[in-house]
């Protein structure tokens, strides 16, 4: 149980004692009450909105009614002042011993400080990635796969079942161009001089993949009609990309659970079955759409097509779910899987690039139709990152053909670099990304701030041991106020945790840590002039264990972050 979620429990027993005394009604509905941080920290350490909401519902005077339920707080021993502000806000501040109670249940609770209950463990789909297997992994995709990968391990370490999916794009015209791509670097592998001409794949990675078509099947294929040879190189190449991402995502520390192939998916009959599901609601039907705007009645030729009500679920307009020439269209087919996936999970989220924003209604009333509403959708657009060198574009990769691959970014500056970096914005949020500041040494860069502080723990503990303090038992009464708002913040975390787990936004967490960061930092440089303020201080044993203990137990949480975030905590800077 958190700091938060006890005060919670002691505010629902404080409100049942209101409740005894016949003050309050008993059926009132409380899920609206809160306990968290006031705005203004100067007011207190706590505030509850419980007087503010019940009031109305209980037909009692707001103010009343916070000055009785903090009359009952202001008995718990752990609370040193209760007061009410405004209409009926309730201001809590807490003991100096609550928050050395807080400060060692961070260093029991270890590596499951922060974990939480909270998601019940409900099942969530976490699809990201998704890139087109054509090619390696670029910068394009990477932000996309840090986010997905950073929400899955949040959602986890907040209590829920997680899947980790990656939907493989197979079936579209575009593996189609790869299947004649990797032809002319099969042809390429047995002598032949090829020119690659506009609209196929022009990148080198290639080349491997035409030398290995080239030993399995010699010169069968050379001359050979299109037809021949299409769907084998089709899937050898889709195969051969499938490794090459796999390899691409372990360098940023991703693998997924589960890949689903497009084609597969097709051939299973799941969209008809999709379609039959509709159907049977009366949520599709033969239509014919509306003119594109602009088109003329001589440009435009109705054609009838199954067409989905998405407009019964907030879309601007039906969606045909087949081509005129019987194929599935995008959306066809994305409906069918997203009724596959919502099968095995109670919850589904997306992580899109920004590009698709205009598909999230459709994708969203299919799901919403499909599994009456039941199921949870939610879709995390994502912004492209500008590549940067000291404020300059960064050139495009030869070896990639028009592209900057993932994996020359992480080989240059390292996993945890990219990895925290892509989530020290929004989402949605654009980026720049830049190799000279990413690895500077300085506040200015989180990466570096925040695993600077963890280093520092480390430095502290070595010094420590060399001075025969380490194992020295820690008195937190020697922790002083300037020392206790260190623990306020660290008592944040879980918090923290349940709130970005809500909203879906990992992010999140790499603020708090960089907030973390700097405040130990602050409370470390006031040494810097006072030096009985240090950590470390050789001839006051007992303070120092303290402030050791203290130190500790904010590595513990920087740790704890980090590793939702995929990031490795280091003990020493290089």
């Amino acid at each position: 149980m958190t700091l938060y979620t006890r005060f919670a429990a002691h505010v629902a027993a404080a409100l049942d004692t209101l409740v005894a005394a016949g003050t309050l009604p008993a059926d009132l509905d409380r899920k609206n009450v809160t306990v968290e941080p006031p705005r203004d920290a100067s007011h207190g350490d706590l505030a509850t909105n419980a007087a503010m909401v019940l009031a109305k519902p209980a037909k009692l005077n707001p103010r009343a009614l916070g000055e009785a339920l903090a009359a009952e707080l202001a008995k718990l021993d752990e609370i040193a002042e209760a007061s009410v502000a405004g209409p009926g806000f309730i201001n809590l501040r807490l003991t100096d011993a609550a928050w050395r109670d807080e400060l060692a249940q961070i260093q029991a609770a270890g590596d499951d400080y922060g974990r939480s209950t909270q998601g019940q463990g409900i099942s969530v789909n976490v699809e990201y990635v998704s890139a087109n297997p054509t090619g390696p992994m670029h910068m394009g995709h990477c932000r996309g796969a840090v986010v997905g990968d950073a929400l899955a391990a949040l959602l986890e370490f907040a209590g829920h079942k997680v899947i980790r999916e990656y939907y493989v794009n197979d079936a579209g015209g575009q593996v189609d161009v790869l299947a004649r791509s990797a032809h002319l670097r099969y042809r390429e592998a047995l002598g032949e001089t090829i020119a690659i001409p506009e609209g196929l794949y022009p990148g080198d990675y290639l080349v491997p993949v035409g030398k290995d078509l080239a030993a399995e099947f010699g010169d069968r294929y050379v001359g050979a009609p299109e037809g021949e040879w299409l769907a084998l190189f089709r899937t050898r190449a889709v195969a051969a990309m499938l490794v090459m991402i796999r390899a691409d995502l372990a360098l940023l520390g991703i693998h997924h659970d589960l890949f689903s192939s497009e084609a597969e998916l097709q051939a299973a009959g799941k969209p008809e079955a999709a379609e039959a599901e509709l159907r049977s609601r009366g949520l599709v039907y033969d239509g014919v759409l509306e003119a594109p705007k602009g088109e003329t009645a001589e440009d435009w030729e109705p054609v009838e097509l199954p067409l989905f009500r998405s407009t019964q679920f907030g879309d601007d307009q039906d969606r045909p779910i087949k081509k005129s020439n019987g194929q599935w269209t995008y959306f066809g087919a994305d409906l069918a899987y997203h009724f596959q996936k919502s099968q095995s999970a109670d919850q589904l989220i997306d992580i899109w690039g920004a590009d698709h924003a205009g598909t999230v209604k459709r994708i969203q009333a299919a799901v919403a139709a499909l599994t009456g509403g039941k199921t949870r959708f939610d879709v995390k657009l994502v912004q492209m990152v500008r590549l940067l060198r000291g404020g300059e574009p960064v050139k495009m990769s030869k070896r990639a053909g028009n592209f900057v691959t993932l994996a020359d970014v992480v080989r240059e500056v390292g996993k945890d670099v990219v990895r925290f970096t892509m989530l020290t914005r929004r989402s949605d949020a654009q980026m720049d990304f830049d190799f000279a500041k990413v690895v500077e040494a300085s506040k200015d860069n989180p990466v570096f701030y925040v695993q600077y502080a963890h280093a520092r723990v480390a430095s502290l503990h070595r010094r420590a041991e060399e001075a025969g303090i380490a194992a020295r038992a820690a008195d937190l009464s020697r922790l002083d106020t300037e020392e206790l708002a260190l623990v306020k913040l660290a008592a944040q975390f879980p918090r923290i945790v349940e709130t970005a787990a809500t909203a879906r936004e990992p992010h999140r967490i790499a603020f708090y840590l960089y907030d973390l960061a700097a405040a130990f930092h602050a409370l470390w440089n006031v040494g810097n002039d006072r030096p009985d303020r240090r950590f470390l201080v050789v001839d006051d044993h007992d303070a120092t264990a303290a402030r050791l203990f203290l130190a500790t137990a904010v590595a513990q949480i920087i740790r704890n972050g980090l590793s939702i975030m995929g990031v490795v905590a280091v003990s020493e800077m290089k």
